[in-house]
């Protein structure tokens, strides 16, 4: 049988049309759960945390377990305010049932992206069919942007699963209801959403183009409330979202209210970083039109092009009063709106609308699959990838000081994979021909993530992951009795084995004065040693006896053993020092 018969064949296994037996349901799971581990699970315990968020909330994670402190997030004995905690606890559960911080910092992202591909497939079988709830998984795991996301420890895969869990819930009673067990968890999941990171509350947009299509033609619409009941289960819905909340909120303002510290914690969390953060932003700051030009098209690939082709089956439900797909085109609609209006902007803060995209697109593409169109852009991309990897390699081959410099600069030598790479997909797309171009992508997208998590991400690890560069200060430093640290990075902390005086948390903004606390501690007692960058240096640090050195990303530091201006020992205040050590927090004994 030739390779092209083998695909054919396949390929009617998977979508087994007209059959919807719990044995037909259990294989689909079985497919986008193994499909989900080989795109995203490969690699896992294989490297270190990498900058920039992955370091902070091991970090955090990890000296929860080591100090029993669990309900206020810590940094280097700082409070850490950016974040409610919930996502640092379930790396932090993790981290303490399998005591490996390599494991338990990924899994998470894993294991909710996973959860968001069946909660996506489940929706879609409940609505349509078992192949349109196939079609939506396979597509939301063919998104760049989506599989990318579920391998990095950042906190939107997780948010995005408790978002996308509320909207379940709200769709199971709103569209295939009443059933008001799943209106309440939809509110409950929000209000885990929200103390995992602020924007959890975005499924109860949803509400709004319910609320506004009440024209008796959008179906379907089922009766909510029959004749004498009370209005009163509606009201609920926020109760239950308030006693998620309050799993974690209750007991911090307990603990803030006899503490200056927690207060201020509690202030910047509640505030400055949810309200203030999003009306008047101090980062990430990009025009409104930023996720529409700059986002959507690149990252949602193959989803953002096949677009042309689920719009005229969008504009036939329109017109056919579908309440199912306008509430899924509306819902995300609206998150693009919020999320524009802000002037932070970061690429994966719209990440929660791309699984109802995939649910609302599933349906036409479901039908124009094997259109000569859709199937020439989905090869033609899996080949572009395979050609332009060729290509680069072709370019490192032909110009060895490149190819020096990014070796020496990421710790890898970067021909051998990207060879490795562009042969298997255009071996890939040889074999499955544009006939099975849905194939071809789905076989590029899991060769990429393969050498990229087996061979790629391990030889970086070590510069990526600021290893190398702590072993060297560390071993310039091992006579030394106290070293300090200003604008000290998360992933130092994270990877230093002895004691590292630090001077808080994030402090940007007042970096100067940051700067004179380090003087004034480093001024206080001979012997002591500084770990400074260049504006540090330059501020404080101009004539003194130094050592000059660079991290891994080619960033200027300096050991400075001797002198200081007086000017900054005068304004310093030593009492800002933090003296941290992990493997000797309390309880640290217990793993």
């Amino acid at each position: 049988m030739s390779p092209g018969e083998l695909l054919h064949q396949g390929c009617r296994h998977i979508w087994r049309p007209g059959k919807d037996l719990s044995r037909d349901i259990r294989l689909d799971l079985y497919v986008l759960m193994g499909l989900g581990l080989l795109l995203m699970g490969v690699g896992i315990g294989l490297r270190d945390p990498w900058p920039a968020d992955e370091p902070r909330f091991a970090l955090v994670a990890q000296d929860m377990v080591r100090s029993g402190e669990w309900l206020i997030p810590m940094i280097g004995g700082d409070t850490y305010a950016d974040k409610p905690p919930l996502y640092f606890w379930l790396i932090a559960s993790v981290y303490a049932l399998t005591g490996t911080l390599r494991i338990a910092f990924l899994l998470p992202s894993l294991l909710a992206s996973l959860g968001s591909v069946a909660l996506v497939y489940d929706l879609g079988r409940r609505l349509w069919n078992r192949e349109v709830g196939l079609a939506a998984g396979l597509l939301l795991l063919g998104t760049l942007q989506f599989v990318w996301q579920g391998r990095q420890a950042q906190i939107d895969a997780t948010v995005s699963f408790w978002i996308v869990l509320g909207l379940y819930g709200l769709l199971r009673h709103l569209l295939l209801g009443p059933d008001w067990r799943w209106y309440y968890l939809g509110f409950a999941a929000a209000g885990l959403g929200i103390i995992t990171k602020g924007v959890g509350f975005l499924p109860l947009l949803v509400l709004l183009p319910y609320s506004a299509l009440r024209d008796a033609r959008w179906s379907p619409r089922p009766v909510l409330l029959l004749p004498g009941q009370g209005a009163w289960r509606w009201v609920l819905g926020p109760v239950f979202m308030l006693a998620a909340i309050g799993l974690w909120l209750v007991p911090m303002l307990v603990e803030s209210m006899n503490d200056p510290q927690l207060a201020a914690y509690r202030d910047e969390i509640l505030f400055r970083q949810t309200i203030d953060r999003y009306s008047n932003s101090w980062t990430h700051i990009r025009p409104a039109w930023y996720f529409v030009v700059n986002v959507i098209p690149p990252l949602w690939l193959p989803v953002s092009a096949l677009l042309p082709w689920a719009v005229s089956g969008w504009r036939d439900a329109w017109r056919a009063y579908d309440l199912r797909i306008a509430l899924l085109l509306a819902w995300p609609l609206l998150l693009l709106i919020f999320f524009s209006l802000s002037s932070g902007k970061r690429g994966v803060y719209i990440l929660p609308a791309l699984p109802a995209v995939c649910l609302a697109m599933a349906p036409a593409l479901l039908q124009k699959w094997s259109r000569a169109g859709v199937r020439r852009m989905l090869f033609g991309l899996a080949l572009f990838i395979g050609v332009l990897c060729l290509s680069f390699a072709a370019y490192l081959l032909a110009m060895p000081q490149r190819r020096s410099d990014l070796a020496a600069l990421y710790g890898i030598d970067a021909p051998g994979p990207l060879l490795c790479i562009g042969l298997a997909v255009v071996v890939c797309c040889g074999l499955t021909r544009l006939r099975f171009a849905p194939v071809a992508w789905f076989a590029t997208l899991v060769t990429v993530l393969i050498v990229l998590g087996l061979w790629v991400n391990p030889a970086m690890n070590t510069i990526r992951s600021s290893e190398a560069f702590v072993r060297r200060v560390e071993a310039m430093t091992v006579v030394v009795p106290e070293l300090g640290c200003v604008s000290c990075r998360e992933e130092n902390l994270l990877m230093s084995q002895r004691v590292l005086v630090n001077f808080g948390h994030a402090r940007w903004n007042d970096w100067q004065q940051e700067a004179d606390d380090a003087a004034a501690w480093f001024a206080e007692k001979p012997g002591r040693m500084l770990l400074v960058n260049e504006r540090v240096r330059q501020r404080c640090f101009a004539n003194s006896t130094l050592q000059a050195l660079q991290d891994g990303n080619r960033e200027p530091w300096f050991l400075i053993s001797a002198g200081v201006a007086a000017d900054c020992v005068r304004r310093g205040h030593a009492a800002a020092a933090l003296t941290y050590f992990a493997a000797k927090l309390p309880n640290s004994g217990a793993l």
